[in-house]
């Protein structure tokens, strides 16, 4: 099995990337560039802030003015914010962090956003966004500037997200901003210029309006012909040139009129056409229906190798029991399907042998396909929360946009594997396998790929599983958690008592959710 296409395999090809279909639209970028984890992303950030000229739009789940964009500038990006527009008069900077509710607030305070907001005026504004269903999450990661330049993908400007590719054990740069050292952490970004730059800002502006209910005019245009003005930070090199971008989103039916659930489509589009190697990496995987999809192409005798990659375990309690759970029943349906060993679930590990935080969400479809965005493979990324990727599909016959994409995944699996990125590539053509690369280069100490261990979820595990505790798939489904029928029959034995504890859980969480809430209103109306 080859991982590049013939001409034959590509002219019979469907599309992936379906305007009003898998995507909202495609829109050409002159340049397209991946940046690996939250070092890079947070220099190309600052180095295009500080290049820009009239408009900047940050979204984000988290947006912590207290962090720091490098790690040896005592400067925190409020200060950086604060900044910019003393210095430049023409720029305005608009920033949207998800009201998220307790206890999740605690760790990620909205303190510091709200007190900085007192303190600037107009041009710069910081804002939380309560305007979505109740429970449903600002999840986009936007960063737009003057409408030329969109970064976009799984990083937030967040206090815990800064690492290097080393991802170092117990490197004492990465720390909160309490000063806490914080743990080690995988992520990308995609970078694209052009009309899929403009687009974005068309996206980050409608997001604004409706969470503010403030309508923020487009950037005037200008030429960046000289170079004068463009905001495409010096130094971050281009993985592909002249690309078409598809953009794709999940917006609950209170922002766009309709549920919006491209992201959904594009999940299972890509998996549908893969023909050689689907390459996953995410925070969470959560979904049966995207397992189901999977479990469906392992089990043909000529279907495509599935590579997962996701952390060890959650870093907090909650998303242990809502997200990890569910994992260990997906996974065990995946192995069951696995008829073929082409299946390969994995985490990374530092050199120390500590898991690594996997917050990405990338997925490789053979050479052919390359996704970066917010989308996690759970339920509330398909239809409850706001979503955002970019994909780029190589046309037919581009073979220099499916080597890049190729390069992109090889680079990863290096990163996971502490080895050049030219060793994966050697061994992807030398065994024409995805899988075998892997099982050759992997190590068994050291930095490295570890499988996931093969759990057994009992009963209640499965319960909670099939009821998607805090995952639900639309508004609706929220707050009545026996709307949510299980994807599959669940062992007949002791059902009800799991189904009850987990009915029971699931309402306690919910009472004390609203408790806090309701609290932590009346607090902000006592200010």
């Amino acid at each position: 099995m080859s991982e590049h296409r013939d001409a034959a395999e590509l002219a019979g090809a469907r599309p992936i990337l379906r305007p009003g279909a898998t995507c909202w639209r495609t829109e050409r970028a002159d340049r397209v560039a991946v940046l690996v984890d939250g070092a890079a992303f947070f220099a190309a950030v600052r180095a295009a802030l500080l290049r820009a000229r009239r408009s900047v739009i940050l979204l984000g789940w988290d947006i912590d003015p207290r962090m720091r964009l490098d790690p040896h500038d005592p400067e925190t990006l409020g200060d950086f914010l604060s900044r910019l527009i003393h210095h430049r008069p023409s720029l305005q900077i608009h920033a949207l962090k998800w009201d998220m509710p307790f206890p999740i607030s605690l760790e990620h305070p909205h303190g510091p956003l709200e007190r900085l907001n007192r303190r600037t005026g107009p041009r710069l504004t910081l804002e939380l966004d309560d305007a979505l269903p109740v429970g449903a999450a600002q999840h986009q990661k936007l960063v737009v500037v003057d409408d030329a330049l969109a970064f976009c993908g799984g990083i937030d400007l967040a206090g815990d997200r800064w690492d290097t590719p080393e991802h170092r054990d117990n490197d004492p740069r990465r720390r909160w901003p309490t000063g806490e050292l914080h743990a080690p952490r995988h992520d990308v970004m995609m970078a694209v210029d052009g009309s899929a730059a403009r687009a974005l800002g068309l996206m980050a502006r409608e997001r604004w309006s409706h969470a503010t209910g403030q309508a923020l005019p487009p950037p005037p245009p200008d030429g960046f012909s000289d170079g004068s003005a463009d905001p495409w930070p010096e130094g971050l090199h281009p993985l592909i040139t002249d690309a078409a971008v598809g953009i794709a989103r999940t917006l609950p039916d209170c922002l766009a009129g309709r549920p919006v659930r491209e992201n959904e489509a594009l999940t299972f589009a890509a998996i549908a056409e893969a023909r050689h190697s689907i390459y996953l990496e995410n925070q969470y995987f959560a979904s049966f229906r995207v397992a189901e999809a999977l479990a469906r192409r392992l089990r043909e005798p000529d279907g495509p190798e599935v590579v997962v990659v996701v952390p060890m375990e959650s870093p907090s309690w909650f998303d242990r029991m809502a997200m990890d759970t569910p994992r260990g029943v997906v996974l065990q349906e995946l192995r069951a399907a696995d008829r073929h060993g082409r299946l390969r679930a994995m985490t990374p590990l530092t050199e120390g042998g500590n898991g690594i935080v996997v917050h990405s969400k990338l997925m490789v479809v053979d050479d052919r396909l390359l996704r970066i965005g917010s989308s996690n493979l759970n339920n509330r990324s398909m239809g409850y929360d706001t979503e955002c990727d970019l994909a780029v599909e190589a046309p037919p016959g581009d073979r220099s946009t499916a080597n890049a994409i190729g390069a992109v995944r090889n680079r990863l699996l290096a990163e996971h594997m502490g080895v050049d990125p030219s060793e994966v590539t050697a061994a992807v053509r030398a065994t024409g396998r995805l899988v075998a690369a892997i099982d050759r280069l992997n190590k068994p100490s050291g930095r490295r790929l570890a499988p996931l261990p093969d759990t057994d979820p009992g009963l209640t595990e499965q319960a909670f599983a099939a009821l998607r505790i805090a995952d639900p798939d639309r508004p609706e489904e929220a707050w009545a958690v026996w709307k949510r029928m299980p994807p599959a029959p669940a062992p007949a034995r002791s059902l009800t008592r799991a189904v009850g504890a987990a009915l029971f859980t699931a309402g306690a969480i919910a009472g004390v959710y609203a408790v806090a809430r309701a609290m932590v209103e009346t607090e902000r109306g006592d200010r």
